[in-house]
């Protein structure tokens, strides 16, 4: 029994797609017809097809598979490696106030002389 597909949202679909097109415009620019990088990259041209048009069935291997047909491997590499929310909320964590690991010497309170009091002493 087949699962069922993932559920995409707009965004992503959106994003998928123009990887699609991104990785259709390399190949064309290079020349290559898409059973040339499909037998490059191991898969079916029906599998390309599907990574051109952006489908979210295809899995992240076969788009990588295409990508190292192209000669554009070295473009995954940038993904997620510059995680700056990531490091913000690492960061706040490690951050510990500085006051609480200070003790504050105790303070002894002691009454303020009156007048009659200074005398007497």
């Amino acid at each position: 029994m087949p699962s069922k597909p993932p559920v995409v949202f707009p965004q992503e679909q959106r994003l998928l797609s123009q990887l699609g097109e991104r990785l259709k415009l390399a190949r064309m620019r290079r020349k290559l017809s898409n059973a040339v990088v499909a037998q490059r990259a191991g898969i079916s041209r029906t599998s390309l097809y599907k990574v051109e048009a952006g489908d979210p069935g295809a899995t992240m291997g076969t788009y990588l598979r295409v990508m190292v047909a192209l000669g554009i491997e070295g473009d995954v590499n940038g993904l997620a490696a510059d995680d700056k929310v990531g490091r913000k909320l690492q960061d706040l964590a490690l951050a510990t106030p500085r006051t609480s690991h200070r003790r504050r010497p105790a303070q002894t309170s002691k009454p303020a002389l009156t007048g009659a009091d200074q005398s007497a002493s």
